[in-house]
């Protein structure tokens, strides 16, 4: 018990955004206990590694509708059974509406946001989500329009705080117009910074907290290369860019400077790359995946490494963006670049 509330201690509390959301400084990403990341694990075992969390300080926790698609949800929702809802922070998503087993398009029209949102608080098993995002930006829809809906819920009592997920700048300037942006998720670590450029900057102009998806780029910076002899056959990465032998292989320089300075430190690979993270502001909580408590805690112990403004540096040139080989996604598609709506004044209604 007493390991545990020093834990706790240490992890610590963070305002998220200024719109009063208070969480702790490291969440915990919760999609690879269900999917993309390989094959769901088991419930048991996923159900005691988020009470660890709790017990542990790491009370930020991230889902998704589309997870599963539709159990990552199932699964917090029994984890959070008890008196543990009064103690986490949950945030889920919702754009992604699955068409049949094989598709699914964007959306975020109002009817659709509202049964998404309906759809997650029965799986949650809660009467309110503390922070719902727009998992990705629907192009035929104003942003407008979205938060609007989303501006309804808030004040039907269905959510507390609203956020976005890789959003533009412009995107979220709109969007904070309409009600205020909470948070926006977006990817950040050592070897993805393409968001420092103008995102970044945007969210802190308006007061938004920064939440980092991938902050040990999809496990890169906690195995190197050899991640890719560990991939399942219905693993997600093995379709990433980054991720193709030929770009691994290249990348594997990054991983050897990182390594080096972590044997300096006395931390592991994936501490520093967190460590990067946790020094970039007081408005910055990563949220890196696990699924087992021996990570858990390993990530906890990020926050206790300190960083010079040399040392810094120094982890930044390692991963420069031309050293950097492949893209993030394998369309960006996928990402803020292609996230753009139409005018306010072009909206019709419907979907």
């Amino acid at each position: 018990m007493a390991a545990k509330a020093a834990a706790a201690a240490a992890v610590g509390r963070m305002k998220l955004g200024s719109q009063g959301l208070e969480v702790s400084r490291q969440g915990l990403g919760c999609m690879g206990m269900s999917a993309l990341y390989g094959p769901p694990k088991p419930e048991p075992d996923m159900v005691a590694l988020i009470h660890h969390a709790v017990a542990s300080g790491v009370t930020f926790f991230d889902s998704s509708d589309v997870y599963g698609p539709f159990t990552n949800e199932a699964l917090l929702g029994k984890a959070f059974q008890g008196g543990v809802r009064k103690k986490v922070q949950a945030a889920t998503k919702f754009g992604y509406h699955i068409v049949d087993a094989a598709n699914f398009e964007i959306r975020g029209d109002p009817v659709y946001v509202r049964a998404a949102c309906e759809g997650s608080l029965k799986r949650l098993d809660i009467d309110c989500i503390d922070l719902y995002y727009q998992h990705r930006v629907d192009i035929r829809v104003p942003i407008e329009v979205t938060i609007g809906e989303l501006k309804a819920l808030v004040e039907e009592g269905k959510i507390k705080y609203i956020g976005l997920s890789e959003a533009s700048a412009s995107t979220i300037r709109r969007a904070h117009a309409v009600h205020p942006i909470t948070a926006v998720q977006l990817e950040w670590s050592l070897w993805s910074r393409d968001v420092e450029q103008d995102i970044i900057p945007t969210c802190r102009e308006l007061g938004i907290g920064i939440v980092a998806y991938s902050p040990l780029g999809r496990g890169f910076f906690s195995s190197g290369p050899k991640i890719l002899e560990t991939l399942t056959d219905y693993d997600f990465r093995k379709m990433v860019p980054r991720f193709q032998p030929e770009n691994l292989a290249e990348n594997a320089v990054i991983f050897e400077g990182v390594s080096e300075m972590a044997k300096r430190k006395g931390c592991t690979t994936s501490q520093l790359a967190l460590a990067w993270l946790h020094h970039q502001g007081p408005d910055v909580c990563p949220i890196p995946g696990t699924t087992k408590i021996e990570n858990l805690d390993q990530n906890i112990g990020a926050l206790s490494v300190e960083l010079a403004p040399e040392e810094m540096a120094e982890l930044e040139s390692f991963a420069a963006p031309d050293a950097v080989k492949g893209d993030r996604y394998p369309t960006t598609s996928d990402t803020w670049r292609e996230s753009e709506t139409p005018p306010l004044s072009s909206w019709k209604g419907g979907r």
